[in-house]
């Protein structure tokens, strides 16, 4: 059985093939630098949200078609389409307009995805607005004078949840009935005894 070397399994291909296959892999390591980032909390995009004539792109505020993720998706497709295709003995008109094609649509489904999940966290934002000025109970001790979090139990959607919190007055034990009065960076909450924020509201 005969070894080829990658230099002889490169030059085996015609410059067209060695064009998909260069794209192909660059951008599916790229892909795979990415998602590994992404992993340990390092992910980067950059929108690019191009417009012309008071047209463009995007299709909402948080909608662009055109960012790092998308332009990634569509370069892979691209190449490994052109790849296979080739492979198969396809044309090169054809292998252009499936490889194209398949490119479009990776980008779109990736600027849906980024869409999607994008809404998700403005919905889970929006739910924990409604927090503010509810009641809650103290789970996990709470430090005095944000020295540290603590954690409460609250009701949001009907279902009971845990979330952590923080005082600016002194230290709240297990038990005690707070006022959600802040949500801070972090979705932590600032609470206040209930007594204290209901002798400052009959104060003011």
């Amino acid at each position: 059985m005969v070894e080829l070397t990658i230099t002889e399994w490169w030059n085996a291909f015609s410059s067209t093939e060695q064009i998909f296959w260069g794209i192909a892999i660059i951008f599916s390591t790229f892909f795979l630098i990415q998602f590994g980032l992404s992993v340990f909390g390092l992910d980067f995009d950059t929108d690019a949200d191009f417009e012309a004539s008071d047209g463009g792109y995007s299709l909402d505020p948080s909608f662009t078609l055109l960012s790092v993720r998308s332009i990634i998706a569509f370069f892979a497709f691209f190449g490994w389409t052109g790849v296979m295709m080739l492979g198969r003995g396809a044309n090169i008109s054809l292998v252009m307009l499936a490889s194209i094609g398949s490119g479009l649509v990776a980008m779109l489904v990736v600027a849906y995805l980024m869409y999607f999940f994008h809404r998700l966290a403005e919905e889970g934002n929006a739910d924990l607005q409604e927090l503010l000025f509810r009641d809650g109970t103290v789970y996990l001790t709470i430090p005095g004078h944000r020295q540290g979090k603590g954690k409460i139990h609250v009701t949001l959607n009907s279902s009971l949840r845990e979330m952590d919190a923080v005082t600016e007055g002194e230290e709240l034990p297990n038990g005690h009935s707070v006022k959600i009065v802040e949500i801070v960076e972090e979705n932590v909450l600032v609470v206040e005894p209930v007594e204290i924020f209901e002798g400052n509201t009959s104060s003011s």
